[in-house]
């Protein structure tokens, strides 16, 4: 209690310092906006950016349902997520007329099922997750979810997952064949059984630094994003992106704006920079993802479009988006999840 109790008072303190004048506060994700689009930002406003980051969305939304409601302006929460965060009130509504250049957001991007009518956020980025092998460790097949939850001698105990239930467990459905909020007593159980035994193969959980322990050779395959991905191969060449027959995960990170925000004026500033078509471009090329925004071309570096990462073969699986399950059924997957990071 103590420890909440002295958190919840540098939250207020925080909040307090933030909304003067000239501030913003962005909860974002790590390693996924460069610095020169900030300071761009406040170049050209005057607004200047504090920005602490979080490794998941589980992560972000406990800490702003723990007390970080008020403290920050806006946050970057996956598809799903922002479907949860507007359903338990967290979230602020954005207005007609509030952002000048939202006539940018590409037509298949502007009425998504998880915030219709963008009445909350703007899209950011988007790519998916699968998982990265060293072909120096392991040169078969990749192409399959077995890598992760049936893995070859080769990469037993050298396999690093996402601290992230949505993707985990979105995965593991991928590769039983069922329903992500499947309420089948049988499927459940045969899910739970199934991680619980895969987990014996696992050496680590880590989303900060799923693309390091990739490249030191920590891990041997590890379930990452496409883009975080793109860059480890970079550093590393015999690292190669599966694109599993069974399927993989499909994102869309979106700015929302937060309920309560301290600096709400200047969230609302930031997401209309955000999207310009060469602002976005910025954190495209940073961060090796696809925007949602029409216009981007000409600012993208053109090595982008050839990425094997973002270039499933004819063999892969579907994408698939992580859903929402009813507050019943998610509970059962929290207990399933739990006895997995035990």
């Amino acid at each position: 209690m103590k420890f909440l109790t002295t958190s919840a008072m540098a939250l207020a303190l925080m909040a307090n310092a933030a909304s003067a004048e000239g501030n913003l506060v962005l909860y974002h994700w790590f390693e996924y906006m460069p610095q020169a689009l900030l300071d761009k930002f406040t170049a050209e406003t005057g607004i200047t950016v504090t920005m602490d980051t979080y490794d998941s969305n589980e992560a972000m939304l406990a800490s702003l349902k723990a007390g970080g409601l008020g403290t920050y302006d806006l946050s970057v929460p996956g598809d799903y997520m922002v479907a949860i965060m507007a359903g338990e009130g967290l979230l602020d509504t954005i207005a007609e007329g509030e952002l000048s250049n939202k006539g940018n957001i590409a037509a298949e991007w502007a009425d998504p099922s998880f915030d219709p009518g963008r009445a909350h956020s703007i899209p950011y980025q988007w790519g998916s997750t699968a998982f990265s092998v060293d072909t120096t460790v392991y040169d078969g097949d990749i192409n399959t979810t077995d890598i992760l939850f049936n893995p070859p001698a080769e990469l037993s105990g050298k396999i690093n997952l996402l601290d992230s239930q949505g993707e985990v467990l979105a995965m593991a459905a991928l590769h039983m064949g069922i329903p992500q909020c499947s309420t089948d007593r049988d499927q459940l159980k045969a899910l739970n059984a199934m991680l619980m035994g895969a987990k014996a193969h696992w050496a680590s959980f880590n989303s900060d630094t799923a693309k390091e322990v990739l490249v030191s050779g920590d891990a041997a395959a590890g379930m990452i994003y496409d883009g975080f991905a793109a860059k480890a191969r970079a550093e590393k060449d015999t690292l190669q992106y599966a694109f599993p027959t069974q399927g993989y995960v499909v994102w869309m990170d979106n700015v929302v704006l937060l309920k309560d925000a301290p600096n709400r004026e200047n969230a609302l500033k930031f997401m209309d920079f955000l999207l310009v078509p060469e602002n976005i471009a910025a954190v495209s090329n940073y961060a090796r993802y696809a925007s949602g925004l029409s216009g981007t071309a000409e600012f993208l570096d053109p090595e982008l479009a050839s990425l094997p990462e973002a270039n499933p073969p004819a063999a892969a699986g579907a994408g698939a988006f992580i859903e929402v399950c009813d507050k019943a059924t998610q509970a059962v997957y929290d207990q399933i999840w739990t006895n997995v990071k035990k």
